[in-house]
């Protein structure tokens, strides 16, 4: 290939006509691409993309470019610009221009020179073929130029760097040009949970394995609302990275034939599965590992296939029993950390018979397709096979290697529908046989072979921590053991309440809800009047009542059935219709009052209720003399010993040689005024009468 170097001062007209006919006339043959001023380009059959040198950056000083586009007899080229921002302090070395044809007989269709030029429209051409030529002389600034171009019959043709934030259709539908790897924008996403507004479509297009790179093609969008977070994947040469929130992504409309085939299920059995050699080793106990082809199954824990030997002869074979579609294959390394061994790159075979063999090429070329295989032993790595292939058998012919050739697998696809274009090789390469040859002896660990081939330099082959599913799960744990603890906190505490209710509510005597019974009012009668005056004051805890029950001082009360109704005290004016009175016993054996008052009687009160015994008796009835304040409710001119003061009221006993603390009234002169018409009811008694005395 031609070069011309330009030095010294700026050139002139006559000097950039001599440099066109220079790089003309010193290229080998005819070239699509000539000049060193040349950036990333693809030349489709049908489409393509171009750059200057250096792009996104600047492009360098004084450089040159020529492409030479052909499509089909019978169409047209048209052109659209991605950026144009070219330097324009001088025109006449600085300038993208376009031309009808392709050499010495070529005519220009239009030159742009200015820095960041929009241009809209689309670019035709008069023919099927076109000549796009760049030069640049000194300049300090401008990023160069970035293009697509195919056939006129694609009318919607976009670039590679147009966004999904750029339609806002719910749907569409657009071309997509050859080329787009040549771009240094990134997406975040993978298929089919699709990709992040914010990545370019066509990008993600070859990603998702509907387009291909060396071909383009049509492509059909569906949006929809944003997911949390975008998975990052490595898939046809393109690494997607992790994507966070967004308000909204994009998806791709496709045939559906990308379903698994039998591997990872099992549908495809053990004996379907066969390779050209196998690794077995053995440790100083005696004990193996057989790395057999039935371990290559993607997400099966263990050993995975591996090959005894270390060549490029070596392969694994699938065999799906009948011809099916398949449309791409997803590949890793062994997964296991103390054995880091995976594919780096490989060939893809096919066969309908399983003896004549054809090799994936790429698209409209003789050359054989190398796919990229994995970057490390764990993660996936997905290639699409565009246009599909349909065969019974495949075969998978590792090129490069970490360490060892070791790989699981799953082919995608669907059933055949219809037949499409297979290319054989000159000859059918033939591999040899099953040979197994047996690891040293005495080996305790598998060997780390010295002679590691190198990844090949693929664009975008760094492959990012594989955490989406991780997050995804931790999004939905994360708020369900929210609600399951605050659940548990909720129960605890509504337990914790109801138990504090329950000993409150056990310890506390409900005094009123006795006394709203009919029970406890007739009950009222035959108890002392204080407790029946107290009782709707008076609560008692249950530690109260423990710290009462543990006194020794307070005496304890023997209480009998009572022979005699009890009178009220003071303050009580009703008595029932058949009391009686008690005669006067004295005190119950016993018995001692801890509560004993000197309280003389005045001798200006009468008691209220001593009344003198009719003439034919001598008898009284016993009164009951203490009230509240445990006091006489009344007194005589007489001195009396103090009255005893107890619980249930004080008894005298006339028959004791204590004196009685009631008398009969007198008359003024102190003697005993009997009357006739005062009668008291004298008490019965079941053991003795008493004996009245006047």
């Amino acid at each position: 290939m031609g070069r011309a170097v330009m030095v010294g001062r700026e050139p002139t007209g006559a000097g950039v006509l001599v440099l066109s006919i220079l790089i003309i006339l010193t290229a080998e043959g005819c070239r699509a691409q000539k000049g060193d001023g040349c950036g990333p380009s693809v030349l489709g059959p049908s489409s393509g993309t171009l750059s200057s040198l250096g792009y996104p950056g600047t492009y360098p000083n004084h450089t040159v470019c020529e492409w030479e586009i052909s499509v089909p007899r019978g169409n047209r080229v048209h052109f659209r610009f991605a950026e144009l921002d070219i330097e324009d302090n001088n025109c006449q070395v600085n300038y993208l221009r376009l031309y009808n044809g392709i050499g010495p007989e070529r005519s220009g269709i239009v030159k742009y020179c200015g820095l960041s030029v929009t241009v809209k429209e689309l670019i035709e051409s008069t023919g099927n073929q076109v000549t796009v030529q760049f030069m640049s002389g000194t300049h300090h600034t401008g990023r160069g130029f970035y293009l697509s171009y195919s056939t006129t019959e694609q009318t919607d043709l976009i670039t590679c760097l147009d966004k999904g934030t750029d339609f806002p259709e719910a749907e569409f539908s657009k071309y997509c040009p050859a080329g787009c790897l040549t771009s240094t924008e990134e997406i975040s996403g993978t298929i089919p949970n699709g990709y992040r507004e914010s990545s370019p479509v066509c990008m993600a297009a070859v990603h998702a394995g509907v387009v291909s790179n060396a071909v383009g093609g049509r492509i059909n969008v569906v949006s929809s609302k944003g997911i949390p977070y975008y998975e990052a994947t490595l898939a046809n040469n393109v690494t997607s990275t992790g994507g966070t929130l967004s308000n909204s992504l994009f998806t791709f409309r496709t045939n559906g034939c990308y379903g698994t085939l039998g591997l990872e299920s099992s549908g495809v059995a053990d004996a379907q599965l066969s390779a050209s050699s196998v690794w077995e080793w053995n440790n100083i106990l005696g004990q193996g590992s057989v790395w057999a082809p039935s371990g290559a199954r993607l997400k099966k824990a263990g050993l995975p296939w591996a090959s005894s030997q270390m060549d490029q002869q070596q392969w694994l074979q699938v065999d799906l029993k009948r011809e099916k579609r398949i449309t791409g294959i997803t590949t890793t390394g062994s997964t296991l950390r103390e054995y880091q061994y995976y594919v780096s790159a490989y060939r893809l075979l096919y066969s309908n018979d399983g003896q004549q063999w054809f090799i994936y090429g790429e698209a409209d070329s003789s050359q054989d397709k190398i796919f990229q295989g994995n970057t490390n032993y764990l993660h996936e790595v997905r290639n699409n096979f565009i246009p599909p292939i349909e065969a019974r058998f495949v075969r998978i012919n590792p090129t490069l290697w970490h360490q060892r050739i070791a790989l699981k697998l799953e082919l995608l696809g669907c059933q055949n529908t219809n037949t499409v274009r297979r290319r054989p090789e000159p000859g059918p390469r033939m591999f040899p046989p099953y040979r197994h040859t047996p690891p040293p002896a005495g080996t305790k660990r598998p060997p780390h072979l010295g002679g590691t081939t190198h990844t090949p330099d693929i664009r975008n082959t760094t492959m990012p921590p594989h955490t989406g599913k991780d997050v995804a799960l931790a999004a939905v744990l994360v708020p369900v053991l929210v609600m399951v603890l605050t659940a548990l906190i909720l129960i605890v505490v509504c337990a914790w309440h109801w138990r504090s209710r329950k000993m409150s509510s056990e310890g506390t005597y409900d005094l009123p809800h006795w006394d709203r019974t009919d029970w406890w009012k007739s009950m009222k009668q035959l108890l002392p009047s204080k407790m029946v005056e107290t009782e709707d004051s008076v609560r008692y805890s249950s530690s109260e009542v423990g710290r009462l029950s543990g006194r020794g001082a307070v005496p304890r009360l023997h209480a009998e059935p009572a022979e005699y109704a009890q009178p009220l005290v003071s303050g009580v004016t009703t008595l029932g219709a058949r009391s009686t009175f008690k005669p006067d016993e004295g005190p119950d054996p016993g018995y001692s009052d801890p509560d004993l008052y000197d309280a003389p009687i005045s001798p200006d009160v009468y008691h209220a209720y001593a009344e003198p015994l009719p003439a034919t008796g001598s008898e009284y009835a016993t009164p009951i003399v203490v009230d509240m304040g445990c006091h006489p409710s009344g007194g005589s001119s007489l001195n009396q010993p103090p009255a005893v003061c107890g619980f249930m009221g004080a008894r005298t006993d006339s028959g004791h040689s204590r004196r009685s603390a009631y008398d009969t009234p007198k008359n003024a002169t102190g003697q005993v005024t009997p009357t006739e018409d005062l009668t008291y009811q004298v008490p019965q008694s079941s053991t003795q009468k008493p004996t009245g005395k006047s």
